[in-house]
This record gives C-alpha cells, sequence and structure tokens, in this order.
C-alpha cells in the first residue's frame, strides 16, 4: 500500500489490529471491493466475502503480523470464499456461467508476492454503476456505497431523504445490473459522453462525502477526498484519448474543482479538531502548488468554451483562494457566478451559496430576505439553512433570533466537529 503506515510480520495487539484494519478498509476497501465485483458480478457476495475475508484477517494476523501486501491479501481470501460459496451452492454450479466463473476465479486466487500488485476496477466499476439503464439517483448512490464505501445512512443524508429508503433504492439498483446483464468495463468512446454526467456527479459526492463528513467525530475523511482526485484525474486521461476537448471541459472542470479545495484541508481544521471557517483560515496554510495546479487545469477547460456547473464552482473556488484575505474576496463576483450556476443546477447548498454571497457583496438584511422566501419543509429539516440564517442573523446583529436558529441546525447535525462549532457560536454571541 503506498504510503501506508501499517505494521507488518509482527504480532501485534487487538486493538492495535483493529485500528490497521480500520485504517486499511478506508485506505484500500474500495479498491478491493471493485475488484470482487468486477470479478464475480454479483454486488452482494462482493461485500459478503470481503466481510469474511476482513474476520479472517483478524484471526490470523492477530498471531502472524500483517502481510506485506495485506489488500493482495483481502482479495485473494475473499475470492477462495467466493469459490467455497459457489461449490456449496449446487444450483449455481450447474449453470455454465457459474462454472466459468469459477475456472476464472481459480486463476486468480494464487497467493500474491510482496510488491505484486492487482488491477484497478475502480473506474470500471464506476462506469457499471453509471450505465443509463440506472437513473442518476440510483447510479450516485450505488457508486458511493460500492466505492467511496459509504453507509446507507450517510448516503441518505446526502440525498435528504430517510435511510429506509435509500436502502430500498440501493437494493433494487443492484437487482437491476444483475439480471440485465450490465457489463463491467468501461464504455466504448461512443458511449462514453452518455455516462458522463453521472460518473462526474459521482466524482463530486464522493469528494464531498470526505470533505463535509455528515456523521461521527471528523469533519475530513481524507481518504475518499484522494480517492475522488485520483479518479478525477483517471477520467480525464482516459476522455483525453477518447473524446473531442468540448466533451471534456466538465471533467477538467471537476478536476480543478477538487484540487482547489483539498488545497485548504490544513486549514479547515484547528489544533484541537475545531471546526475554522473559510474566512477564518490561515491562507498560508493552504497548499499553494495544488492550488495553482487546480487553477491551470480550470484556464485548460475553459478554452473549450462550453462553461458547465463544475467549471463555475471551480471558479467560484479559484476567485476564493486567489483572495489574500476574507476582507478582498470579490463577493460580487462570486455572487454573479453563483447566479449562473443556478441556472444549470438547482439544490439546496447552490441556493444557499448564492444568498450568502449576495449577503456578502451587500448586506446581510438582504440574505435574510432571500432566505425568508426560499424556506419549506425541506430546507426546514437542512441544519446548512438554519447555520446560514443564524450566521446572517448575527452579523444583523439579531442575536436572541440567531441564538434560536444556531440551536435549530446544532439538532439538526450528526457531525460532532460541526456540533461544536455551532455552540462554539452560539456562546459567542451577545447576551440580550
Amino acid at each position: 500500500m503506498s504510503g501506508s503506515t501499517l505494521l507488518v510480520n509482527d504480532a501485534i495487539s487487538r486493538l492495535e489490529l483493529d485500528r490497521q484494519l480500520d485504517q486499511l478498509f478506508r485506505e484500500e476497501g474500495g479498491r478491493v471491493r471493485a475488484a470482487l465485483i468486477s470479478r464475480l458480478h454479483d454486488f452482494e457476495m462482493a461485500e459478503d466475502v470481503l466481510q469474511e475475508a476482513f474476520i479472517s484477517a483478524i484471526e490470523h494476523w492477530s498471531g502472524e503480523g500483517i502481510p506485506k501486501n495485506p489488500a493482495g491479501w483481502l482479495l485473494v481470501t475473499a475470492q477462495r470464499k467466493a469459490i467455497d460459496r459457489l461449490r456449496r451452492t449446487q444450483v449455481l454450479i450447474q449453470k455454465q456461467a457459474e462454472l466459468q466463473l469459477l475456472e476464472a476465479l481459480r486463476e486468480n486466487t494464487a497467493p500474491f508476492l510482496e510488491e505484486e500488485v492487482f488491477p484497478d476496477d475502480r473506474l470500471k466499476l464506476i462506469f457499471t454503476c453509471c450505465h443509463p439503464a440506472l437513473n442518476q439517483d440510483a447510479q450516485v448512490a450505488l457508486t458511493l456505497q460500492t466505492l467511496g464505501g459509504l453507509s446507507t445512512a450517510e448516503i441518505a443524508h446526502a440525498f435528504l431523504v430517510s435511510e429506509t429508503t435509500m436502502a430500498q433504492r440501493l437494493v433494487r439498483a443492484k437487482r437491476k445490473i444483475r439480471d440485465a446483464g450490465i457489463p463491467y468495463s468501461v464504455p466504448a468512446a461512443h458511449q462514453l459522453t452518455e455516462r458522463l454526467s453521472g460518473v462526474l456527479l459521482v466524482l463530486y459526492l464522493i469528494f464531498n462525502a470526505g470533505y463535509i463528513s455528515s456523521q461521527g467525530e471528523s469533519l475530513l475523511r481524507n481518504e475518499l477526498c484522494a480517492e475522488a482526485i485520483r479518479l478525477g484525474r483517471a477520467l480525464v486521461l482516459l476522455l483525453q484519448q477518447a473524446v473531442p476537448p468540448t466533451d471534456q471541459a466538465e471533467a477538467l472542470g471537476l478536476l480543478a474543482l477538487m484540487l482547489i479545495h483539498d488545497a485548504r484541508k490544513d486549514a479547515r481544521i484547528g489544533p484541537e479538531g475545531e471546526l475554522i471557517t473559510l474566512e477564518k483560515q490561515n491562507r498560508s496554510l493552504w497548499d499553494q502548488r495544488q492550488t495553482q495546479e487546480g487553477i491551470a487545469i480550470l484556464d485548460q477547460a475553459m478554452l473549450a468554451r462550453k462553461p458547465g456547473p463544475y467549471q463555475i464552482q471551480a471558479a467560484i473556488s479559484a476567485l476564493h483562494s486567489q483572495a489574500t484575505s476574507a476582507e478582498e474576496t470579490d463577493w460580487l463576483q462570486i455572487s454573479l457566478l453563483y447566479s449562473t450556476l443556478t441556472k444549470h443546477q438547482s439544490s439546496p447548498v447552490i441556493w444557499l451559496n448564492w444568498v450568502v454571497a449576495v449577503a456578502m457583496a451587500s448586506t446581510p438584511a438582504r440574505g435574510l430576505e432571500l432566505l425568508a422566501e426560499m424556506e419549506n419543509v425541506t430546507m426546514r429539516h437542512y441544519y446548512l439553512f438554519h447555520a446560514a440564517r443564524a450566521d446572517l442573523l448575527r452579523r444583523d446583529q439579531q442575536y436572541q433570533a440567531a441564538r434560536e436558529s444556531y440551536q435549530q441546525a446544532m439538532a439538526l447535525t450528526q457531525n460532532t466537529v460541526e456540533q461544536a462549532f455551532l455552540k462554539r457560536r452560539l456562546a459567542e454571541l451577545p447576551i440580550t
């Protein structure tokens, strides 16, 4: 594992083993899962045997130590467990397709050498999940689960639906891939563009899931951000070889957006793990090399003269990154870009960001007027709506109303870092 800090070939405590297995699952789980799905053509079996492989790892590695190639060990072990399942299920092994699968798996279960790597099937899996036979919500949800490793609850949070509803969507999507015989492959060049919007949305949401963790004690899940960027680079290379520049523009825009945002990660969290807002961040901690790479990629995308939502968002991020301080931010230009963005996409996050940008370019009172106009049942259950209103009320010196909005936001977020931030903002309000 590149960049891994796993201890190898030494007996370790169960506590340390659990910690390192958790790290391995976060860093390599998506890659192993993608390889299993590609070879088994069965989402549920792949997930089951991967879990069994992790259980076997606990049994073997606690005494033997972690192997030099832990991801390869998990893949081989999971494949062997899949073979055992197929052997035990007489109905399956009587089918020619499963017999062929069994033979293929036998050929791929030799132990991995210490430095051996296995092919990366993640980009292939994304295109499988983004097949046009599935609706876009199903495409995104399925990829977030199988590739990003997100829980059903986390995906439901991203879609603003109940966990039960999301679980049903995921089951239906997996069955449709199985029953329709959708191939596990990167499509031909003429088919790339019809699946591209779904693929880009998947990468965008995987990155967001890492950049703004919806649950738990960590605001950032760096492995998801790194995975989305890695896949974004792979996608751009693929498109550059297969489609004209106009069809590459949005992929370049998304890659630029992710790089510019990711460049700020070291400044978003304080020494005690607390959330630091953009205006309070120490901009010297931003990765300037990565920021400049993102801006250069954005410039390349804009040469195609085919603007889209990811390019617009990247341009907004670039304006923030080019301002030497929060006070020098060009909020008027940012508000105009958000206004343009709403014509491409209509989502609660984009509308809230537009309102905040308008308020920063004019007055908090104007922002509060716009928030009042967009309030509805969905927004009342969205913590960022209440957090945005609380901040504008604070800036407008309506402290009691701000206090109530901060309390509503705190009740709606499950991320403890964000809860702590809102609690700190609440405590900072003057007593009226």
